[in-house]
């Protein structure tokens, strides 16, 4: 505790209590998350994991919770003017006192955590840039804090976010002042070569903060173009914005052909052992290798790095030669098990193909068995498809892998029909078919399994509570004859658009019925909790419905699930609070069965990841419920926050 020399008043005397105490929560938190009662960083604490041990809200009383307040940012509003959809897909900080938010449009905002009333906001585009702020995803903030602040000292304690131009600003925790001894007048341009950059990024996902260094990726846009921006991961001085490390994701005798292996999810840091885990994209472009046949082993791979030096200590690589986009969409989160009766420091990784991979935290050695499993051969001239791809024995897959001819799903004969005549038109051997001039069926989807919504777990169970979907796409890759005139004869998307740099355009999109309803069999979306003991599933639930009809007053069934866009917290009440599906509604589950103890209908989807915190002994959850633009849903700015009636 710190010591207070010479006279002081009653108030400051608790002021410094308070000081002590939160510090002392603060490092209990970090060496065991079964303590954790703050959410400094994304994922509640630096190593992930989602888990808050605050229990006020609990089992027998969340029946009662009612909203508290609602803040709106007016970026909605903002966007539409624009022609643009804004998805609000941000999950606040609770750290100095303080709800620290970002939104669409680029702005810091800091909110007072009992109100939800402004206390100040912060815009670049007035003070840092002169360009337009046009919308963005921003999924959150990181927090940064000198070891001991001095008060009243601008910038001692740092929010740091990334913006979707690679530039990345400072501002100071207590007045929303930029710091101008960060980079140049508080920001730091990471495209340029000077700070580590090799071109254009965009950051949707917030920063990693390890002792005085920011660590940080950034994305690079999906079959764009062959040669695109090569991943890059680099630490700065959290002071001054200087480079300390980088480290280039691409071979070097391959960046003048490839880019990518970029980095969009959260990063998770181990304190303790002072090493960042990092999960990382596709190579560009995401459906078409014939010009990367090379190994780029960082791609696809989840990566321990030392966060002194940059070095990585070990790494494994997921999918091999990635001509699916199954980039990996998520936070790591670092936990311990047990394994014949010895804990073992590990570190979880969840995919896109439903898929759960557990790692020893110090070596990297598989905690269940891997195996690599026979993958199809691509007919595309000059491609060369791995012949295998990794396959844990365990834990369970939390999402479906495969298409069964005879359980393809319609509303009606006529539909389902239509359903068998498109698979047999298309080219499908299973999980890790390629793109193909025929027409490929991929599942489970670039957009399946996991996703960026992720999972939690609790570290008093050792329970893995993960959001599975269950979609297929088409990829067809069309000839060009690298002309790019036929990028215009088609609407442009992630999905549809002419890829420079190769001889095709990419034609794709969701595998469903005339009625627009997917071909594969429910449920579409799922909840599931997997024991990381065992690797076996202790329960799973369909989750979501889709609204439809006049005014949306009807949904479909319950049993099929739908669209998930989010992902779970964990409580020490027992509970997983979870909104993200199009419905709207969110929900409080009991962790031991997935039962659901209580629900409200938001007025739009809170399609992000909720967060707790506890301010003058009352516990509150709070959630984004903005809606997706990626899902289609209505859009709004809502940040809303519930908390037990006041007795």
């Amino acid at each position: 505790m710190r010591v207070i020399k010479g006279s002081i008043s009653f108030s400051e005397a608790v002021s410094a209590v308070a000081i002590a105490v939160t510090a002392a929560w603060s490092s209990m938190a970090q060496a065991d998350p079964a303590t954790n009662v703050i959410w400094s960083a994304y994922g509640a604490i630096p190593g992930g994991g989602r888990y808050s041990a605050l229990d006020q809200i609990n089992r027998d009383n969340v029946k009662t919770l009612e909203r508290a307040w609602t803040h709106s940012s007016g970026h909605a509003q903002r966007a539409a003017a624009m022609g643009r959809g804004a998805s609000y897909q941000v999950t606040p900080l609770y750290v100095n006192d303080t709800l620290y938010i970002c939104t669409p449009f680029n702005r810091v905002i800091a909110l007072n955590p009992e109100t939800g009333k402004e206390v100040w906001f912060f815009d670049p585009h007035d003070s840092l840039f002169a360009d337009a702020a046009v919308p963005s995803t921003c999924r959150g903030v990181s927090y940064w804090q000198a070891e001991n602040p001095k008060a009243d000292a601008l910038c001692e304690k740092r929010v740091f976010k990334g913006d979707r131009d690679g530039r990345i600003f400072a501002v100071d925790a207590d007045t929303g002042k930029a710091c101008e001894d960060f980079g140049i007048g508080g920001a730091v341009d990471l495209k340029v070569p000077e700070n580590g950059g090799t071109g254009r990024i965009f950051m949707s996902s917030p920063q990693a903060i390890l002792g005085d260094s920011v660590i940080i990726g950034g994305a690079v846009g999906d079959n764009v173009k062959a040669d695109s921006t090569d991943g890059v991961i680099r630490a700065l001085d959290a002071r001054t914005g200087d480079l300390l490390w980088r480290l280039v994701l691409v071979p070097e005798h391959l960046q003048d052909v490839t880019g990518g292996a970029d980095v969009w999810p959260p990063f998770t840091v181990d304190e303790e052992r002072e090493v960042a885990f990092i999960a990382t994209g596709s190579p560009s472009v995401d459906v078409y290798g014939a010009g990367r046949t090379d190994p780029i082993p960082y791609a696809n791979a989840l990566l321990a790095i030392d966060g002194a030096s940059g070095e990585v200590l070990w790494h494994y690589q997921i999918v091999h030669h990635d001509l699916f986009d199954y980039d990996l969409p998520s936070q790591p989160i670092l936990t311990t098990i047990q394994r014949d009766g010895v804990d073992v420091p590990v570190v979880v990784q969840i995919t896109k193909m439903g898929t759960v991979f557990v790692f020893h935290r110090e070596t990297g050695e598989p905690i269940f068995p891997i195996e690599e499993i026979s993958a199809p051969e691509s007919d595309i001239p000059g491609e060369v498809a791995s012949p295998t791809q990794p396959m844990p024995s365990l834990p369970d897959p939390f999402s479906h892998q495969r298409v069964a001819e005879d359980k393809i799903f319609g509303l009606t004969f006529w539909d389902r029909n239509k359903c068998r005549e498109s698979f047999e038109a298309l080219r499908y051997e299973g999980m890790f078919t390629p793109s193909s001039e025929q027409g490929s069926l991929i599942f489970p989807s670039p957009g399946g399994g996991g996703n960026w919504g992720g999972a939690a777990v609790d570290p008093t169970r050792q329970l893995l509570i993960v959001k599975g979907q269950n979609f297929a796409n088409t990829f067809k890759l069309v000839p060009a004859g690298n002309n790019p005139e036929s990028a215009g004869l088609f609407e442009q998307s992630t999905l549809n658009r002419y890829m420079e740099g190769t001889p095709y355009r990419i034609d794709g999109g969701r595998w469903e019925s005339p009625f627009g309803v997917p071909c594969n069999p429910p449920p579409w979306g799922e909840l599931s909790a997997i024991d990381l003991n065992s690797g076996g599933t202790v329960w799973r639930r369909p989750l979501g419905q889709v609204p439809f009809g006049p005014f949306n007053l009807f949904k479909s069934p319950k049993a099929w699930g739908g669209p998930i866009s989010g992902g779970p917290i964990i409580t020490g009440g027992g509970l997983i609070f979870i909104g993200a599906t199009m419905e709207g509604d969110f929900r409080a589950l009991d962790i031991d069965t997935g039962e659901t103890l209580w629900s409200t209908t938001m007025d739009v989807p809170a399609m992000a990841v909720p967060m707790t915190y506890r301010v003058n002994d009352r516990q509150y959850v709070v959630v984004a419920a903005g809606g997706s633009a990626l899902v289609g849903t209505p859009l709004d700015d809502r940040l809303v926050a519930f908390v037990l009636p006041a007795e």
